[in-house]
């Protein structure tokens, strides 16, 4: 099964996310001076109303100054806000917007050989091909406790998955531990993935915490390291 998320984010916040992780990879730097509105506007092929949106929403995280006369001047700090603030793989020259395509969701009885999580003997398996400015960079396949929902509809999923647990299931993932190693790309990778099944690659197995200290989710995170890399910045 092959099913685009209904929810794709409204365009001015994936201009926003991309700037976030753009200006957390050190692409844009503190204090550089953003291209004219018009001129940045058609370089990224949206509308200036919607970049004026995205440019708003920098500024509210104080990530962005704008100074009338002058321009928008980039104001990088460590503490902000992102949908994808848990999401630590970027392109190998940084940053790069994340989509989403899912592959496939299914309620099942939970596997041996998984961490431990949850109450529930059953889990729903999400698993998805992420894209980095729309290159196949990561293949995952997420285990949500089943106590959490009864079903997960294909179609109500969006591009964020946390965005959905708070959203639709009230669930905030509040901390995350993620361990690396090697494991081999699973059967079911799709040739977009650009691995073959069987190739050994970076793998992030994570463990999620809901907001009642519950351990709420396990995934696992094979990375093509051809196209991205794992990233943890440290300040």
């Amino acid at each position: 099964m092959s099913t685009e998320p209904r929810h794709a984010l409204p365009l001015y916040v994936q201009i926003s996310e991309m700037l976030i992780r753009d200006i957390q990879a050190g692409r844009l730097a503190d204090g550089e001076r953003l291209p004219p509105e018009r001129e940045f506007a058609e370089r990224l092929g949206i509308s200036v109303g919607t970049l004026r949106k995205a440019l708003a929403d920098l500024t509210d995280k104080g990530l962005l100054e704008r100074v009338q006369g002058s321009g928008n001047y980039v104001r990088a700090r460590a503490d902000v806000r992102s949908v994808y603030g848990f999401f630590r793989v970027e392109l190998l020259q940084g940053g790069g917007l994340p989509t989403a395509e899912l592959l496939s969701v299914a309620s099942l009885v939970k596997p041996d050989g998984l961490p431990r999580f949850g109450d529930s003997d059953r889990a729903h398996r999400i698993r998805r091909l992420r894209r980095l400015n729309g290159t196949p960079a990561v293949l995952e396949e997420i285990w949500l406790d089943g106590s959490f929902a009864a079903s997960i509809p294909a179609e109500e999923l969006s591009e964020s998955l946390y965005l959905y647990y708070r959203e639709a299931l009230g669930l905030w993932i509040v901390r995350a531990e993620d361990r690396l190693g090697m494991a081999c790309v699973p059967d079911w990778a799709p040739a977009a993935f650009g691995l073959a099944p069987g190739t050994p690659t970076v793998a992030a197995t994570r463990l999620s915490w809901a907001q009642d200290g519950a351990r709420a989710e396990v995934s696992t995170s094979w990375i093509n390291t051809k196209i991205a890399a794992y990233v943890a910045r440290i300040t």
